[in-house]
């Protein structure tokens, strides 16, 4: 798998992470309390982000840690997200093991990753009833 995707893939992890837990993912203890759903996302973006930060020197943390500050702070800008992600690609394209890891990590997570754009945009699994819209009416199916 190529160092792009491998990014591709693990931002929607990175993003519910800084989401659930801020800037504090880093160094936040695994919590087994947390519920699946959350542990789904959220909890494989901190793994992937402390997999990183624990293989980098001095200054890869450091600059590691600032990305995830600068995008926890900011979660609408996209420079923010886009230089998480540039550290996240750095790393990757420094440690060839590194790069192994995280595509097996993401491998065994497995799942459907949805991805939505848009102010009234839907996205979801498995879905039941949707609407999108001012002044929508949903009427009970009929018997």
């Amino acid at each position: 798998m190529e160092i792009v995707e491998l990014v591709e893939q693990a931002t929607p992890y990175l993003s519910a992470a800084l989401t659930a837990y801020g800037a504090a993912v880093l160094h936040r203890a695994e919590d087994a309390a947390v519920g699946a759903a959350v542990e789904g996302t959220a909890g494989l973006g901190q793994r992937i982000l402390q997999l990183v930060w624990r293989r980098q020197d001095e200054e890869g943390q450091a600059a590691l840690e600032g990305a995830v500050q600068t995008a926890a702070e900011e979660p609408d800008d996209t420079d923010a997200a886009g230089a998480l992600r540039h550290q996240l690609k750095r790393a990757l394209l420094e440690d060839a093991e590194l790069a192994r890891e995280l595509a097996a990590l993401l491998l065994a997570q497995g799942g459907v990753t949805v991805n939505v754009s848009g102010t009234r945009a839907i996205g979801a699994q498995h879905i039941g009833i949707a609407a999108s819209g001012d002044n929508t009416t949903i009427h009970p199916p009929q018997q």
